[in-house]
């Protein structure tokens, strides 16, 4: 018997409307609907199409129903101008995500999370609780993905073709999520990764829909990567977009975040800090017409899991590559390697599915 819930989680991480999913498995919108309540199964042509267009095994969607994320307790960057497919595919990739968190937590341990919660702290207060709660200090942050690792984040990757989503996280039984969109700089990850952070550090209880969420959420990002005592002690006036751009890769963030920061510290004028933003435009203008598709100047690589490699490479000793680990789990291997950033192959966008008559 097919489970409706698992039919539409694989609708909704392929972003299909309920009429582009019933013309792509050549039946009417009214089936759909009817199938969706329980009162109609789907014929086995219409299973067949729906396997052979998603790369789901049959037995994908007879297993119980899934853990959906709740959209009300996950915090979306840019929600405003996200559209609802690209919002419900996102939250389809962390119900597996889910599943195959599970499935991990049966066969190995992994540290339980030490995060701090501080619901009335400052942003900035926040971030530099959590640095000496972590012991950190005031030095720059070589891994992001693995520091947050370390300290029992989840951190799943995504490979979503928009620029509207950047992350999102969430709590989950007591063990953060989160999720980032690999499809940005490698200094736009890891900024995003520390503003969920800063999400789940201040807002689990009160929540991140409040209208200054973002914004605190941005002032946490730039204060734990970025330790306003550590700029001031190696930085000077106003600094060029050159001088930016040498020094940003102290503290691995992009040429604006460091000009932002800087002018909040007041070390740099409004005219300097305007200016940077001018130079740096002109500069990606000058690339592009080069033929260099860059959004940053000088980008550094791509910070990846190291906690995922670690169990695969523990699992492939066991006989269990990630092709065998996603045929355990009836799912496609791209769907598991989209999440795992890559661990099998390079990050791809997601393909979108191609139907045939």
């Amino acid at each position: 018997m097919l489970n409706p819930d698992r039919v539409e989680l694989v609708r909704k991480r392929f972003g299909l409307t309920k009429s582009g999913f019933a013309d792509a498995l050549g039946v009417d919108r009214r089936t759909i609907q009817r199938f969706e309540a329980g009162e109609y199964d789907l014929p086995d042509a219409c299973l067949d199409r729906l396997c052979k267009f998603s790369g789901f095994a049959r037995d994908f969607f007879s297993r119980p129903s899934p853990e959906f994320p709740n959209p009300d307790c996950v915090s979306f960057r840019s929600l405003r101008s996200l559209t609802a497919s690209k919002r419900d595919a996102a939250i389809a990739a962390g119900a597996l995500a889910f599943e195959f968190d599970d499935w991990v937590a049966d066969e190995y341990d992994r540290p339980a999370h030490d995060l701090t919660q501080a619901d009335d702290a400052s942003p900035s207060a926040a971030a530099a609780q959590l640095r000496a709660h972590w012991g950190m200090g005031l030095r720059p942050i070589g891994n992001v993905v693995n520091l947050l690792e370390a300290h029992g984040i989840r951190v799943f990757s995504l490979v979503e073709e928009t620029r509207h989503l950047d992350a999102y996280s969430l709590w989950r039984n007591d063990k953060p999520y989160i999720f980032l969109n690999t499809t940005k700089t490698a200094e736009r990850s890891r900024y995003d990764a520390c503003h969920e952070l800063g999400h789940l550090v201040m807002h689990r209880h009160k929540g991140s829909t409040h209208p200054s969420a973002e914004d605190e959420a941005n002032e946490f990002a730039s204060a734990f990567l970025m330790p306003p005592e550590d700029l001031l002690a190696e930085t000077s006036w106003g600094m060029t977009l050159t001088d930016l751009i040498k020094s940003k890769k102290r503290w691995g963030v992009s040429v604006s975040a460091l000009n932002r920061s800087l002018y909040k510290i007041g070390r740099l004028s409004d005219w300097s800090y305007r200016g940077n933003y001018i130079a740096l435009n002109k500069h990606l203008k000058e690339l592009r017409d080069r033929g260099l598709a860059i959004d940053e100047p000088e980008t550094m690589p791509r910070e990846t899991s190291q906690i995922w490699a670690k169990i695969f490479r523990d699992l492939w000793s066991r006989g269990l590559p990630l092709a065998r680990v996603a045929k355990l789990l009836d799912v496609p291997e791209k769907q598991l390697n989209d999440l795992l950033f890559g661990i099998a192959a390079a990050p791809q966008m997601p393909d979108r599915p191609r139907f045939s008559a």
